[in-house]
């Protein structure tokens, strides 16, 4: 799935652990706000004001509670269209 095509409403997942960057007023720097595989929906999409060619999505994450968390502005790479598939551990014999 192409991350460009979706647009605000659509559902993404965390392609890896989000951490507070120092942007999200409230939350401390380097705190983790969105675990790798947690979904969330997509609130705007836009670009860096210095580098247009930067794109960016602006995303509310579900919370352990199910509730919508604050809005985060999160790199492409950072997404997927598509819940990360689990880890699956070898069973020794």
């Amino acid at each position: 799935m192409n991350l460009k095509e979706l647009q605000p409403g659509d559902m993404v997942y965390a392609a890896t652990n989000i951490s507070n960057d120092g942007s999200l007023p409230g939350v401390p720097e380097g705190e983790l706000v969105a675990p790798l595989g947690s979904r969330g929906v997509i609130i705007n999409l836009g670009h860096l004001e210095e580098n247009p060619d930067k794109e960016l999505m602006l995303v509310r994450f579900e919370t352990h509670d199910n509730e919508l968390g604050p809005a985060i502005g999160c790199w492409f790479d950072e997404l997927t269209g598509t819940p990360p598939v689990p880890l699956i551990e070898s069973e020794e014999t």
